[in-house]
């Protein structure tokens, strides 16, 4: 009988190189410490902390660092059958500076591609997405082909199965055309999930609006369930189309590094979802775990287990 796994997500996966000096320009840094990274990537780790069976669908280089990430994904848990080598690129590293409380510049070393655009529908376990409980995928997997189609393949092939999330990762400098360029394939993702997520940029990418609430609604009309606009300082805004609200402020914390705040974000939101949870009670958890990583220096390996986050919920 096929296991049905919690979560599966789909998407970026490469190392990161951190400073272990904040303040300090990345030309000046003398010393990094190496993580595993990308979004979808550190999204399963952050749900595998927390308890839940996680799988990522992703591709690396044929080189030392594609090693690193399999064992640094199965020491955390983490199902890596299906994160396969691509020998002709390279396993993308991220470089970042630390400016606390919110300024963490980053640099994506992806060319001349990245393995994790590489992904073919036909190499897909659709049967394995399907049974999935959640799956998760993200923007930057429609920025270029064939990843773009195995996105859309693996959406097409959930229909009505589970739970399915569109984390919206606006990011930039993988799009030649900037939000215009992106739009048309964010909205052919769109009918095809329950749940979108992201912050007010990501979501005005998706949409063409920029207010939180407006934001909402063009998600839920859309096709979503739920819509998850997450607000920096202000907190997070969530929408459910049986017209629940929650809008939750941030947990406080004193920063060292916000970049991987939202994946232990999505990570939490999964087992909001997972469990059943009230919206008011996942968003609380999923902004509490994020503050949790935004005290640390690191987005993998400083994810919270239950225990953490359940002490920080109490303490505030």
């Amino acid at each position: 009988m096929r296991r049905s796994r919690d979560l599966i997500t789909m998407g970026r996966i490469g190392v990161d190189l951190y400073p272990l000096q904040a303040g300090v320009p990345l030309a000046q840094v003398e010393t990094f410490g190496k993580f595993l990274g990308g979004t979808a990537t550190n999204v399963a780790v952050a749900a595998a902390r927390l308890g839940l069976d996680a799988a990522v669908i992703s591709r690396t280089g044929a080189d030392p660092f594609g090693d690193y990430i399999h064992r640094a994904l199965r020491d955390f848990g983490v199902d890596d059958r299906w994160v396969t080598p691509v020998p002709q690129y390279p396993t993308p590293v991220t470089f970042c500076e630390i400016f606390p409380p919110d300024d963490f510049p980053l640099w994506f070393y992806r060319q001349p591609k990245a393995p994790d655009l590489e992904i073919a529908a036909d190499e897909l376990d659709l049967d394995a997405v399907r049974a999935a409980r959640i799956f998760w995928m993200t923007g930057t997997g429609l920025c270029a082909e064939p990843s773009r189609t195995a996105t859309l393949t693996a959406l097409e092939a959930r229909a009505e199965a589970g739970t399915t999330v569109f984390d919206l990762d606006w990011r930039p400098m993988f799009w030649n055309g900037g939000p215009d360029e992106a739009r048309p394939h964010y909205a052919a993702a769109l009918p095809h999930v329950t749940v979108a997520v992201g912050n007010t940029e990501e979501c005005a990418v998706a949409t063409g609006e920029h207010r939180p609430r407006a934001c909402a609604e063009a998600l839920l009309a859309a096709g979503v369930e739920l819509a998850v606009v997450k607000q920096g300082p202000k907190g997070v805004l969530a929408v459910h189309r049986d017209g629940t609200v929650a809008e939750v402020p941030p947990v406080p914390v004193e920063v060292v590094n916000g970049l991987g705040a939202g994946d232990a974000f999505g990570g939490s939101l999964c087992l909001g979802l997972r469990e059943g949870w009230g919206l008011e009670r996942t968003m609380r958890y999923a902004n509490a775990a994020g503050a949790i990583v935004a005290s640390r220096l690191a987005c993998s390996s400083a994810m919270p287990t239950r225990a953490e986050v359940e002490e920080l919920l109490r303490e505030r």
